[in-house]
């Protein structure tokens, strides 16, 4: 699939090169045919690679759309988003700014104080090299004289380098020590959030740029202290500062340089199956997974010479009996060519994780917890030889849950969002031995993100209020209650089979295979109770219906509208809740189109008519019917290969006693030309005998 969307992604742009060719937009030929050779050459080979940038920047296109029509934030996306953390960001690329302007700076320094030191050589050496007689002439004594104060220079200026280096030196300590690292912990914390479906973090560039101006200033001050080295064997004296601090100066450098690399080593994209880019740290045994790391310090020397290796659970002690092997290319350079901004990076395109079986003889995942709640880690390690400098560095990714069958997926997806909303510990695989209680608040702003980043369109609050009471009961006030791990994903609903996520699981799952649409424009109130849904309607025309899912079967939908008796009561009808079996044979707006109910002694009608609040049906789901209403073909002589054509027209009969036993479906075919004789001739005791469907009291 993903090698066909990009064959035609490709026609797409030779289409739109012949256009613009015409209009001669010689800018706009040259970009198209940049990005043409762009797309042949780097995906051409790995085309789901290309399919899962798409995918994301569609995702993040869909969450900026979400969010624009949310009218406000929740408590994490605005902890992300305050003005402290972007004036930090300001303050730290100032100071790594004006670090590298001291180091510059410095370098002149050493410079001056090299041609100071090469001019009193020449002119000391130059007196000794006299005779002894003239060395007591009076004009050999004034250059004495003056060759004494150019050595009380000399070390006023070796004092003064020293210093300004061990300001540089202390100006780097401060930083890495506080700004940098909160950058670089709140980075991580932003991806974190984005991996459950929170807003696409940024800030990995401007990151990049302060490592790598920080490590090359911290080159540069070793060179000039290299240099100190180099003018001391040439000249020293009694009190002589330099083999009295350069000494801890180096030290100091090459301390900050491994801790540097060391926290410059990171996961940049974490580990995600291609085949579901919404839910990373997701695996499954046998299936290849993407991982992408970066070296924030970017520097020519490093380009190809950085292997990497990638191994599961490396020296970790999980709370799984099940072990695991790494398959596929595990050993890979990193290099600046492979990334679209020349990072120096490495992306991992083909690991696949293997079950090793049990030497015991029993099954791997006998534990003291579900599959789904083992936490793994894969590691990456490497080795950074530069300048003399040897440095080991490893970086592991988020806990990632492995699965052996897809339908461990939802609960598996449901661990990595726990995991990531409560904590940014990113190590710590025994969460799940004491996991804690979430903040709701923060919880249903995370299970927003769920529909926003997966089909497009975000919760409101009155949705989001509808979630709270299912998993809280009605409350005052949801702000300051918490939610355990178990009332989440592990115990049943009251009355029911299913547990709260498993439920909202089917019906995201619902969304993306059949009424995505609908739902992205809106039309879906979905999470509304019964009671709710009375109140809405009571005072509304005939004929107004909604969209609910329904609470009582997993991944169903269904539609109430209010119809009013003869002597003015209001009374309310829901059909039974389609689920995904019946959803693949009708399209649900061709549903809502056709949809037929018989009452006693009359013909068959549409009751749907507005759609809450008031919008026409047809102006709401006319551009998703598959065809016009009336578009339907009659029947030929023997037709094309001797059949009548059939379509499905969705019907329900009222009963006007309730002990009627109802049919178990409300699909029945027929062809257009039965249909209109239906409708106009046929009488309704005839109809109640051939059509029948019940109204469920979901």
């Amino acid at each position: 699939m993903a090698t066909i969307l990009l064959q035609n992604l490709l026609i797409q742009v030779d289409e739109q090169l012949d256009r613009v060719s015409q209009e001669k937009n010689l800018l706009l030929i040259h970009n198209l045919k940049r990005i043409r050779k762009l797309l042949q050459g780097k995906y051409h080979g790995n085309p789901m690679h290309i399919a899962v940038i798409i995918s994301n920047c569609l995702r993040e296109e869909r969450r900026i759309l979400a969010a624009a029509s949310m009218p406000v934030q929740g408590p994490l996306e605005k902890s992300l988003q305050n003005s402290v953390v972007s004036e930090r960001q300001r303050n730290v690329e100032h100071k790594v700014s004006a670090i590298k302007n001291s180091a510059q700076m410095t370098d002149q320094d050493v410079k001056y104080l090299e041609d100071l030191q090469e001019e009193f050589d020449f002119r000391y050496k130059t007196i000794q090299s006299l005779e002894q007689s003239d060395k007591n002439s009076a004009l050999i004594k004034q250059e004495m004289l003056a060759l004494q104060a150019m050595l009380n220079t000399l070390d006023y200026k070796r004092k003064e380098v020293l210093s300004k280096i061990g300001r540089v030196i202390h100006e780097i300590d401060m930083l890495m020590s506080n700004m940098l690292t909160e950058e670089l912990l709140d980075w991580k914390r932003r991806q974190q959030i984005a991996c459950i479906g929170g807003p696409l973090h940024g800030g990995l560039d401007q990151l990049q740029n302060c490592f790598t101006l920080l490590a090359e200033s911290l080159f540069q001050v070793r060179r000039q202290l290299e240099k100190l080295d180099e003018l001391l064997t040439r000249l020293t004296y009694d009190g002589d500062p330099i083999p009295v601090q350069r000494p801890q100066l180096l030290e100091k450098v090459n301390f900050l340089l491994y801790n540097l690399f060391r926290n410059s080593f990171v996961v940049e994209r974490q580990p995600c199956m291609p085949t579901h880019p919404q839910r990373p740290m997701v695996l499954k045994t046998l299936i290849q997974f993407t991982v992408k790391l970066r070296l924030l310090i970017k520097l020519p020397e490093l380009n190809y010479q950085i292997r990497v290796k990638a191994t599961i659970d490396k020296n970790v002690s999980t709370v799984s009996n099940r072990r695991f092997v790494l398959c596929g290319t595990h050993v890979k350079a990193m290099n600046m060519d492979e990334s679209a901004n020349g990072s120096l990076s490495v992306e991992f395109r083909h690991l696949q994780p293997k079950e090793m079986k049990s030497s015991a003889g029993s099954k791997g995942n006998e534990g003291p917890h579900m599959v789904t709640e083992e936490l793994h880690s894969i590691s990456f390690e490497t080795q950074v030889c530069l300048y003399g400098l040897t440095i080991n560095l490893e970086t592991s990714s988020l806990p990632v849950v492995m699965i052996s069958n897809v339908s461990q997926l939802p609960n598996a997806w449901a661990s990595i969002i726990w995991y990531n909303l409560s904590t940014n510990d990113p190590q710590n695989l025994s969460f799940f031995n004491n996991p804690p209680a979430a903040t709701l608040s923060q919880l249903l702003e995370v299970l927003s993100w769920q529909f926003s980043s997966y089909v497009g369109r975000g919760l409101n609050s009155e949705q989001l209020n509808m979630l709270a009471e299912k998993l809280m009961g009605q409350q005052v006030s949801y702000n300051d209650y918490q939610l355990s791990w178990a009332k989440f994903c592990k115990e049943h609903l009251p009355g029911k089979s299913f547990t709260f996520w498993v439920w909202l699981e089917a019906i995201l799952d619902l969304i993306k295979k059949h009424i995505l649409p609908l739902w992205i424009d809106g039309y879906v109130m979905g999470f509304v109770s019964k009671e709710k849904e009375r109140i809405l309607l009571k005072d509304k025309t005939p004929g107004t219906f909604l969209l609910r899912f329904s609470e009582s079967n997993l991944g169903g939908i269904t539609f109430t509208w209010v119809d009013q008796l003869e002597n003015g009561d209001v009374t309310f009808h829901s059909v039974e809740p389609y689920n995904k079996g019946r959803l693949s044979a009708l399209p649900f707006a061709d549903i809502l189109r056709d949809y037929k109910v018989i009452m006693a002694d009359n013909v068959p009608e549409n009751p749907l008519k507005y759609l809450y609040p008031d919008i026409p049906k047809d102006k709401a789901f006319g551009k998703h019917y598959s065809c016009q209403p009336n578009e339907v073909s009659k029947p030929s002589d023997g037709g094309g290969k001797g059949y009548v054509p059939s379509v499905f027209i969705p019907v329900s009969k009222i009963l006007n006693d309730s002990t009627d036993p109802h049919s178990p479906s409300d699909l029945l075919p027929m062809s257009p030309s039965v249909y209109a004789v239906l409708r106009e001739h046929l009488s309704p005791t005839v109809i109640e005998t051939a059509l029948s469907s019940p109204y469920s009291t979901d």
